[in-house]
């Protein structure tokens, strides 16, 4: 497989992104791509029948990349997956299989019977984002759904005039939380849809045609399934800030496209979310399981000072309570990173800052963990530090350092920003009675 290339120009297009079928002809990619920018790689989600196998990154020659260097590119990094599926090689022409394959047969016997899901986007003031959100959404595949859009202490009318909108074209509902905070919304949401399955995602995504139907196959086929989280891929790759995240390993950093289950018999430790166990922005809950381990934390998540890890929190939370996650990759979202350094830093300091923060919860709530997570330093000091750790090995030589180290100080205020949180959730909390 080509390395990736860096690009040098204005003019450059870090990356296309290209969402590829193997029974399907593969496409050629050319150096060059809308407003005459050169493209410099092709960054490439790759299925079988839709089911994903995986992702490819590739470098794009200035004559173009061929149909037949893509094959050659897939097979590269793809080569055990689809050895599975009875593939010596990634085929340039697309095929048709002699009978259904076996994940399109199960997916069809699941819809045969799927179970009413809830898809909850919290958002604030981001009214053409939630559009796109919701387009995908209504358009999902799937026989049973309904969607709850919670407004964050809205300024304007922006969100409400664009779920008004959307409800003239599919089951679309509104709620207003003017506590600000994302865990306020949640738990607004948890409320109103409560005894319901409940699927997140974010406004700044959209939704893969089967993201409900797989979410609905993951909860079928593992009935013990507390939580079951997916996969998130980058809807574009248009600057060189987003080509950055996915070096750190954008939303699943490290987990790949391997299904998998987190359990009391996992090897995995609940208390090291490295790789993570899901993120927030695709995620989804059996009812009454947030309500068991005591609804989201209001001191954490966006619009609060550790500006994140609500999620990484609930978990963990789960799981230390004996529940079980599934990871279900062909679960698949697609996510508009932030296409500016300053975006990407301010978010790396987020991702730093609400994981102590969340640590700090739970040990607040739960002092007992505090020698477990003793335990687990010099595994938390050596993916810091070395060189071939999951956190760093993906970067390429390009990757701001910096960005690392904001990364760091992010954790080390983690732990003051979480306190300071919690003060002004208690105190919002109050004035709201």
């Amino acid at each position: 497989m080509s390395a990736p290339t860096i690009g040098s120009g204005v003019q450059d297009l870090p990356a296309v992104v290209l969402d590829v079928d193997l029974a399907r002809p593969l496409p050629a990619v050319p150096a060059t791509g809308p407003g005459g920018r050169r493209v410099r790689n092709a960054w490439v989600l790759v299925r079988l029948f839709d089911e994903a196998l995986g992702t490819v990154l590739v470098a794009v020659p200035d004559d173009g990349l061929s149909p037949a260097d893509l094959a050659a590119a897939v097979d590269a990094e793809l080569a055990s997956q689809l050895q599975v599926r009875g593939l010596a090689a990634a085929p340039v022409d697309g095929f048709e299989p002699a009978h259904e394959p076996a994940f399109l047969a199960r997916r069809r016997e699941v819809l045969a019977d799927a179970p009413a899901i809830t898809v909850v986007v919290c958002t604030r003031e981001r009214p053409g984002a939630l559009a796109r959100c919701l387009d995908s959404l209504i358009a999902q595949n799937y026989p049973d759904f309904k969607i709850l859009v919670v407004d964050n202490a809205p300024t304007t009318q922006a969100t409400f005039e664009v779920v008004n909108s959307a409800a003239r074209r599919g089951p679309v509902s509104y709620l207003r939380e003017d506590k600000a905070g994302l865990s306020f919304a949640r738990n607004a949401a948890q409320r109103a849809a409560a005894g319901e399955i409940i699927a997140w995602m974010d406004d700044d995504e959209y939704a893969d045609p089967h993201w409900l139907a797989e979410i609905a196959r993951a909860l079928a086929d593992h009935p013990e399934a507390d939580v079951v989280s997916g996969v998130i891929v980058p809807a574009e790759i248009d600057t060189q800030a987003q080509l950055w995240f996915e070096q750190f390993g954008g939303h699943s950093k490290g987990r790949g496209f391997k299904p998998d289950k987190f359990n009391a018999a996992h090897p995995q430790s609940p208390l090291y979310p490295l790789p993570p166990f899901g993120t927030g922005a695709n995620m989804t809950f059996r009812p009454g399981v947030m309500e068991e381990v005591g609804g989201w934390d209001t001191a954490l998540g966006a619009g609060t000072p550790a500006m994140g890890s609500e999620d990484t929190l609930a978990f963990t939370q789960v799981l230390l309570s004996g529940g079980t996650i599934v990871y279900q990759p062909t679960a698949i979202t697609h996510h508009y990173h932030r296409p500016d350094f300053e975006g990407l830093q301010k978010q790396m300091i987020g991702y730093g800052t609400g994981l102590t923060a969340a640590y700090t919860s739970l040990l607040l709530r739960r002092p007992g963990l505090l020698w477990s997570l003793l335990k687990l330093a010099p595994t938390a000091l050596r993916d810091l530090t070395s060189k071939d750790s999951l956190r760093v090995s993906t970067l390429q030589d390009d990757f701001p350092r910096e960005l690392l180290g904001a990364n760091r100080r992010g954790m080390l205020a983690g732990p003051r920003a979480y306190l300071k949180g919690r003060r002004a959730a208690r105190a919002v909390a109050r004035g709201s009675r």
